[in-house]
Order: structure tokens, then C-alpha cells, then sequence
């Protein structure tokens, strides 16, 4: 099934969900200037298609303890299929990885990690590279200051 195309009411919607995903129904039909039953609709659709992935609570890492990012650069010599797949098993089942993507250019992986400190990130460091053969080059940096982030995708109105 072929996704709706969006509208301008659509991208509202999704921007105001991306700002706040605690607005109530009827605010949310306030500022598209729909009643409820229809925007409940919209809503429904744009989660059913796929465009609402879902609706979380963003928490502040730092007071959770958690203020040590850094960024894993990954070379391998493995392209195999069945590597890939012990890869991404291992690699998605450590809680630290807060996002992973495979690159194109010098490096075939970045994981973005969240750990409390040095220490932490030496025990994830050693589980990742013991936990999957074949890893040629493992390089990290840190993060000494965090001056932007956001979840919130540029939906163009």
C-alpha cells in the first residue's frame, strides 16, 4: 500500500507532534482547524502508514549519569551476509548504541554511543570488539560539548 501524500494540515500535524507528543487531541484539532473525529482519522492514518513511528519521552542524559558520547568508526574486512547479521545482533543488543548506521566512504560503520564515562566506554569497547571477529579498525571520538540535537525531522509545510 502506497503511503497518502501529505498535506498541509499532515505536515502540521507531524510538526506539532515532533515539538510536543503530549497534545491533546482537541489542541491538536485547534491548530489544524479540524474538529477531533477528523483529525483522530489523520492521526490514525499517519501512524498506519508509517509515518509516526511512535511517541516518546526524551530524557537528559547528563543527569542521568550518562554524559559521555562518543562516535565509533568501524572497518571490517567481513561483507558477508552472515557476518553482517552477528554484527548487527551484537551491535543492537547493547543498550549503550543510540544510533548505528552503515557509511559509505573510508568507514563502513558509525555507532553513536551514550555512556557515563571513560570507564564505561572502555568495557563497552571491549564487548564490541570481542563480541564481533573480523573488525579492523575501531577509531572514537569524543564529544566535549553538545551544541545541537534534535529528534525533530524538518517537515517542509
Amino acid at each position: 500500500m502506497l503511503p497518502t501524500p501529505l498535506d498541509k494540515k499532515d505536515r502540521l500535524l507531524l510538526n506539532l507532534l515532533q515539538q510536543d507528543c503530549t497534545l491533546s487531541l482537541q489542541a491538536l484539532a485547534d491548530a489544524v482547524s479540524l474538529t477531533t473525529t477528523p483529525c483522530w482519522k489523520r492521526l490514525k492514518r499517519l501512524e498506519d502508514e508509517g509515518y509516526i513511528r511512535g511517541r516518546v519521552a526524551l530524557l537528559d542524559g547528563e543527569k542521568l549519569g550518562l554524559g559521555l558520547t562518543a562516535f565509533v568508526l568501524i572497518k571490517t574486512q567481513q561483507h558477508s551476509s552472515l557476518w553482517f547479521q552477528q554484527f548487527v545482533d551484537v551491535v543492537q543488543a547493547m543498550p549503550e548504541v543510540m544510533g548505528f548506521y552503515r557509511m559509505a566512504g573510508e568507514y563502513d560503520y558509525l555507532l553513536r554511543v551514550q555512556v557515563a564515562d571513560m570507564k564505561s566506554y572502555d568495557g563497552f569497547y571491549k564487548r564490541l570488539v570481542n563480541g564481533v571477529p573480523g573488525l579492523i579498525d575501531v577509531t572514537s571520538s569524543f564529544a566535549m560539548e553538545e551544541i545541537k540535537y534534535t529528534t525533530a525531522l524538518p517537515v517542509a509545510l
